[in-house]
């Protein structure tokens, strides 16, 4: 299953990059993970856009709109059984280890430097 949640990923990411004309699907947006059902019959699709909510909303729609154009593409070009169903979720992990790191590196205690060792 991991090797066609890979290969899933990898064409949904293709179709977004060089067959669709969407505007409002950004370069900013990455198909993060795919987990696809063990018959092949759905598959959910985590997305990660970098931007505010409003581009977030955009891309979320727009992405879900063209779930059928990116379903046929893909039963086109794939040699798969079935080509799943797909459902798409916004995945915001990337932009909350962001801000993780960031509170980290604000709150944690600074070393001392070379100079006060001495």
């Amino acid at each position: 299953m991991d090797r066609v949640n890979v290969l899933v990923r990898e064409e949904i990411s293709r179709i977004l990059a060089v067959e669709m004309n969407d505007p409002r699907l950004s370069s900013l947006i990455s198909i993060t993970e795919v987990q696809t059902s063990s018959d092949l019959r759905r598959a959910k699709v985590y997305f990660s856009v970098l931007g505010d909510d409003a581009v977030k909303q955009r891309a979320q729609t727009a992405i879900e709109n063209a779930g059928g154009f990116i379903h046929r593409t893909m039963k086109r070009n794939m040699k798969l059984k079935y080509a799943p169903v797909l459902s798409f979720v916004l995945d915001d992990s990337i932009e909350k280890g962001t801000d993780m790191l960031e509170l980290i590196s604000r709150n944690a205690p600074k070393a001392p430097s070379q100079e006060d060792a001495q």
